[in-house]
């Protein structure tokens, strides 16, 4: 297994894979690698949760941004 980590091609590639890699750390890579080994990880549902909230609340910081206010 690579220690090599992927570089996002968006913004939101990039943020998906710091919540990733911040919440899931044996994930390396978000890219379709055509492995099972590497493609499908075991996780705990506390790693899946925490992944989720900080997804929701990344999007609920970037609406706030775009309209001004924080909430």
């Amino acid at each position: 297994m690579s220690t090599k980590r992927q570089k996002p091609a968006t913004t939101l590639e990039a943020e998906l894979l710091e919540i990733a890699h911040r919440h899931i750390d044996r994930i390396e890579t978000l890219e379709t690698r055509r492995s099972d080994s590497l493609d499908f990880h075991d996780i705990a549902v506390w790693e899946l949760k925490s992944a989720l909230e900080a997804a929701y609340r990344a999007g609920q910081a970037s609406v706030a941004k775009k309209i001004g206010t924080w909430t």
